[in-house]
């Protein structure tokens, strides 16, 4: 079997999807994208597929190898993103190829079902708890929420506590049976970070995601060495290197993300990086379904997984747009906070092809928001 061609498709809201076509008439799926910078990965996939067509596509680890080393600069979100998107497609082709889950291939399953969360949004506190509520009447078991907007270094007591009483009320309402988990999105400081924390504290969050920038990794130690509350970090690290010097500091979570650290194949190493470290693994994944499916693969495989973020109710995603581009939405159908353990061949899905190329064809240009402080200066997102 040889890799004869493939297909990028830009679609919304904000996502790129990779189709490999084999001349046995086996096609696998994958989804590279950096979200608001789908056109650079879209070239480097271009870049990478130079090599892989006319290759075997049964052998993963070859490719990965090549395509990750190969062209002596690497490493990146755009160039470990392509790859991420070509791992899945491969992993995906042998699947079928073998008629069996991706979690087969990677040593069967250690669960049945995957634990997933959802997102609540508003603008004050009453509709965070509203949105909650409504999201627990549906099954979730627990939520998450971005803790707050821009903030400058040093915030106010005033800003501190604002921060705080959106936990305190969701609390409040839906008592200790959910989980809250709490995105810092890289907007605090260290010394903000450290600030906060101690009044977070008897609240009991799940976790705390991205107290600081990836560029401040080192400083993590002093984080966790102050606090309680688990800490979770990793969505902007790309590879096993970038973990190998988060993991000793005392994080309680890595999040990888399997359309940005190298696929299935370099998401895999790092789960069992993280188990040595006694580090769960929740990866991350604001995506598409493509990248839902792909990480499914991975939960059901490791042992250390915690719990799975998927995009439905991310407000951007405008409705359903992640079961839209599926042959059978029902393969994410969620209840009682988890997602079954999906049986079919690959990654598990049926992509609607007709419905992705009328939606590639008006394309998108999405790039993230530049916020601002009260000053006119930049804020971080």
């Amino acid at each position: 079997m040889k890799i004869v061609g493939y297909e990028t498709f830009l679609v919304a809201p904000r996502w790129q999807f990779l189709r490999i076509d084999t001349d046995e008439g086996i096609s696998g799926w994958g989804e590279p994208i950096v979200e608001g910078r789908a056109e650079a990965v879209q070239g480097a996939v271009t870049a990478l597929m130079e090599y892989l067509v006319g290759q075997d596509p049964l052998r993963i680890e070859e490719h990965w190898q090549v395509m990750a080393k190969g062209g002596f600069y690497r490493g990146g979100p755009v160039l470990s993103s392509a790859l991420a998107g070509i791992d899945q497609a491969l992993w995906d082709i042998k699947g079928r190829y073998h008629e069996v889950p991706v979690h087969e291939l990677l040593g069967g399953p250690v669960r049945e079902r995957v634990r997933v969360y959802t997102w609540v949004h508003g603008r004050d506190n009453a509709q965070h708890v509203e949105d909650a509520q409504a999201k627990v009447a549906k099954g979730f078991t627990a939520i998450k929420l971005n803790l707050s907007e821009a903030l400058p270094p040093i915030p106010s007591p005033a800003q501190l506590h604002a921060a705080v009483s959106r936990v305190e009320a969701l609390r409040a309402a839906l008592g200790d049976g959910i989980d809250i988990a709490l995105d810092f999105h890289g907007r605090f400081s260290t010394a903000a970070t450290r600030q906060i924390l101690p009044l977070l504290e008897p609240l009991l969050p799940m976790f705390v995601e991205e107290p600081l920038l990836p560029e401040f990794a080192r400083d993590l130690r002093r984080v966790t060495e102050s606090t309680s509350i688990p800490i979770a970090t990793g969505e902007r690290l790309y590879s096993r290197w970038d973990f190998r010097d988060v993991l000793p500091t005392g994080i309680a979570v890595a999040q990888p993300d399997i359309s940005h650290a190298g696929g299935i194949s370099e998401v895999r190493r790092i789960a069992a990086m993280a188990e040595a470290y006694d580090v769960a693994v929740a990866p991350h994944c604001p995506l598409g379904p493509i990248t839902l499916a792909a990480s499914l693969q991975i939960d059901l495989a490791i042992p250390n997984f915690l719990i799975q973020e998927q995009s439905l109710g991310i407000e951007y995603g405008g409705g359903n747009a992640l079961l839209d581009y599926l042959v059978d939405p029902d393969v994410f159908s969620f209840a009682d906070g988890h997602v079954e353990r999906p049986t079919g061949p690959g990654l598990g899905i049926e992509v609607n092809e007709e419905v992705v190329r009328a939606a590639a064809a008006e394309g998108h240009s999405w790039r993230s928001p530049v916020l601002r402080h009260a000053d006119g200066s930049f804020a971080e997102w």
